[in-house]
């Protein structure tokens, strides 16, 4: 039979078919070359010229019919399949009856090289060329080309009865063949065959016949001229044939049939009325704003998702003019007058700034930029966004003081008294310090979350065991990764042990590892991951060699050799583990200014215990977490935890009174000056007063039970306070006999001890810093980083939803383990 290939040459697509040598007569033929320079089927003359070409040819070849021997049951049973299967593909395709899959999947005869005959049955896929198994069709298209293993198979391919299917094409001229096999044509019957290959671009090639024309689908449909086969003259020289200048009824449908391919037909969507569509295009606007970045303006303009619009009846026409126009302004002046509101009808509110810290454990914003957000914290437990704010890298601390002021006055208006104090990632003490003494009402505290994280700063500073264990690491990290012949022996244990061969993670040599330990951790998380792949490596016969030669792998031997190097690598990690364990769960609840001093008293209690298990001196340690507590404190965090019910104690004869005695002595005194600068000259003396009468009384233990009773959170399963509103409520109903105190003590332990609010993209706002000097787009995006806050405190998510995808991609399930073996099977074929 003869065969097609199909070139390409300086983007013409060139299709040669050449003919098979018969056995018993060495007969050249004419090789038939059909040049394509349309992207689709090439311009109408060049391919009426080859089917011209191709007609006038007068090419016969024959196939030798298989002899009868003893595997004629298996050939018979081979050819009976094959005669089966294109059956039902034929009427699948006719549209009779049959699943879809059949107009991208063909069956094939594969033949025994040696003898010709018939071996085996395959499926092949027109679109990719790609061969299966012919023995569960369903699944082979199941697994092929629903679940996209096909790279060129698309869902808008497949046949909805209105538009044609895409199918590769073949051209058989004579159909006088046996039944028993239908590869075996008989030598009196000219047989000529010719497979063109589908543009799968934007169209799809279409069936061209030298005698007719039809489509697939029954969307064109042409009364055939003459037979199957066309009518060959030995003896005639000048044919005259369809589409040849006495017939012009080919030219007529073919110009159709390219129409109908470069303006494919698709199928509406359902008719909308006005509002359906509005309330549709309201829905798409929220979403679009409130992913804030994370979907861009271009995938609007997307042609598959304007066609998934068009399929549900929206219109694509301005679609991203208009999210980006009108609706995002009327969006906008909704949700900044329902911000509003909530602030207008608080008695009194607390300004949470973050983002001042360009560097911090979580995250880098890079290019110069930071942005800073400001929320405000409202006394029912809700938090509304206010604004963001691009500053430089370099800021100073007067002009933060001028940026927190100006935000105070623009919430509070005219009465700036309602605003109780800031809390802010600690830009500088000094800003914050200076606007609590020119407003004596206020309390302004810094992040207790970067207090934290300050913390492993400083113990990298300053304390040797971190210096050590970094530079050994440094040296085995940086060894096995660069010497050639370790390296691959490591990557060789790692797949077998972790079942992954990926390198250690060093710090960048731009950065200094010694000074930051934010890309010191990483390594050391891995070196402790893989203790045991390292000490396979190690004990290899080639390694030994290496180290007789090399004085460099004998040290890093020696050191991974040491029982003293792993400990105090674990030793290392386990306390940054500790401290991030804390971050993580001040993150998580997000406390108020009362829970300060036990947290950094948790703090203590676990580095003791830390110190005792890896037998490591106590002073250094504490010398450290006690000079951070004091950058760190306020005097607000003893007069909130001695004012808040929720810590008060029970004493021996029942009552429940407050925890002075957890308080030094210098902090008692703290209590005294803060409480008589918060309350007006007038009143000082008596809120003394008072304080004595709570220490003294304290509460009725039926409200402290009740305003300390905790419940088991479903999420975390941590025991938490029931009701955390409980203890502002108490002083303002059985406690109003305190008066002046009461005042204090509402809005003092009402304060939060954390800045960090919503997680932002940080890439678009990097997006956006980079546009920073165009005045529209910077009130566009100043308008969605709005929306995109507000929802996401109002439902009072914190996440990031990077993080989100991050731990979906990291889940794995029964369906990813067949994904898994179905690309493993495709990869096969």
């Amino acid at each position: 039979m003869p065969q097609s290939e199909t070139h390409s040459h300086n983007g013409d697509t060139t299709l040669t078919t050449t003919p098979q040598h018969n056995h018993e007569q060495q007969e050249q033929h004419p090789i038939l070359t059909l040049h394509l320079k349309d992207p689709i089927l090439g311009t109408i003359s060049d391919t009426l010229l080859a089917i011209t070409t191709m007609a006038s040819t007068n090419s016969t070849s024959t196939d030798p019919l298989p002899s009868s021997s003893s595997d004629d049951v298996a050939v018979k049973a081979v050819n009976k399949r094959y005669e089966g299967l294109v059956t039902v593909r034929t009427k699948a395709i006719k549209g009779n009856k049959g699943a879809w899959y059949w107009t991208h999947l063909e069956p094939i005869l594969v033949r025994n090289p040696e003898t010709g005959l018939p071996k085996s049955v395959k499926l092949k896929c027109t679109l990719c060329d790609s061969v299966f198994s012919a023995s569960n069709p369903s699944r082979t298209a199941s697994e092929h080309l629903k679940r996209g293993t096909c790279p060129n198979f698309s869902t808008g391919l497949r046949p909805t009865g209105s538009v044609p299917s895409p199918l590769p094409i073949s051209m058989v001229a004579g159909s006088n063949r046996k039944r028993g096999s239908p590869d075996s044509v008989s030598p009196t019957s000219p047989t000529t065959t010719t497979t063109i290959t589908p543009y799968h671009q934007n169209h799809t090639l279409a069936m061209v016949e030298s005698s007719r024309f039809c489509s697939v689908g029954g969307e064109i449909g042409y009364t055939p001229v003459h037979n199957n086969s066309v009518h060959q003259h030995q003896n005639q020289q000048n044919l005259v044939l369809s589409g040849g200048k006495d017939d012009l009824s080919a030219l007529a449908m073919f110009e159709d049939s390219v129409k109908k391919l470069k303006s494919p037909k698709t199928s509406l969507g359902p008719c909308l009325n006005k509002d359906q569509v509005n309330s549709a295009l309201e829905l798409l606007s929220d979403w679009f704003y409130e992913s804030c970045g994370y979907v861009s303006l271009s995938t609007l303009e997307h042609r598959k998702f304007q066609a998934f619009l068009s399929q549900v009846g929206l219109p694509t026409s301005n679609l991203r003019r208009e999210i980006s126009g009108h609706r995002l302004d009327a969006r906008f002046s909704d949700v900044k007058a329902e911000s509003d509101a909530k602030i207008r009808d608080a008695m009194f509110f607390q300004v949470a700034s973050d983002g001042w810290k360009n560097k911090n454990w979580y995250s880098l914003c890079s290019g110069g930029e930071n942005l800073v957000k400001f929320m405000v914290n409202l006394p029912n437990g809700t938090s509304v966004f206010q604004k963001a704010v691009f500053i430089g890298g370099v800021v100073s601390s007067k002009y933060a003081e001028e940026i927190l002021w100006e935000t105070v006055t623009g919430v509070s208006g005219s009465v700036v008294q309602r605003c109780v104090g800031i809390v802010a990632d600690k830009f500088k003490g000094k800003a914050l310090r200076n606007l609590e003494t020119q407003n004596h009402w206020m309390v302004n505290t810094s992040c207790q979350l970067q207090g934290f994280i300050s913390l492993i700063k400083d113990f990298n500073n300053e304390l040797p065991l971190f210096m050590v264990v970094t530079e050994n690491c440094l040296k085995v990290a940086n060894f096995i990764n660069t010497d050639s012949q370790v390296r691959n022996s490591f990557l060789k244990y790692r797949m077998q042990e972790l079942e992954y061969a990926g390198l250690l993670r060093v710090p960048s040599p731009k950065c200094d590892a010694l000074k930051d330990f934010t890309f010191v951790f990483p390594m050391l998380e891995d070196i402790l991951c893989c203790a045991r792949v390292i000490q396979l490596v190690m004990l290899e016969d080639t390694f030994k060699v290496t180290c007789m030669e090399d004085p460099l792998a004998r040290e890093v031997a020696g050191m991974v050799q040491n029982e003293g190097f792993w400990n105090e690598l674990e030793a290392l990690y386990s306390l940054v583990k500790l401290i991030k364990g804390m971050v993580q769960d001040i993150e998580a609840e997000r406390p108020l200014i009362g829970r300060c001093l036990p947290l950094w008293e948790e703090l203590r209690t676990k580095v003791k215990e830390w110190c005792g298990k890896y037998n490591v001196m106590e002073g250094p340690v504490d010398k450290v977490i006690e000079k951070r507590f004091r950058k760190n404190y306020h005097p607000a965090w003893s007069a909130a935890f001695i004012l808040d019910p929720l810590y008060l104690i029970k004493d021996t004869s029942g009552k429940y009174l407050p925890p002075f005695k957890c308080l030094t002595r210098e902090q008692e005194k703290d209590v005294d000056k803060l409480l008589t600068r918060l309350a007006s000259r007038e009143e000082a003396h008596i809120v003394l007063m008072e304080l004595m009468k709570w220490r003294t009384e304290g509460l009725d233990p039926l409200y402290a039970q009740a305003v300390q009773m905790k419940q088991r959170d479903p999420v975390t399963g941590k025991m938490k306070v029931a009701n955390p509103l409980s203890s502002r409520l108490v002083w303002e109903t059985c406690l109003s006999g305190f008066k002046s105190l009461g005042k204090i003590a509402v809005r003092l332990i009402f304060l939060h001890a954390t800045s960090c609010g919503f997680k932002s993209n940080w890439s678009f706002m990097r997006k956006i810093s980079a546009n920073k000097h165009s005045r529209v787009a910077m009130e566009r995006a100043q308008k969605m980083v709005y929306i995109a806050a507000h929802a996401k405190l109002e439902r009072r998510d914190f996440s990031n939803d990077e993080e989100k995808d991050a731990e979906l991609f990291a889940i794995s399930g029964s369906e990813d383990g067949m994904l898994a073996e179905v690309y493993g099977d495709a990869s096969l074929v």
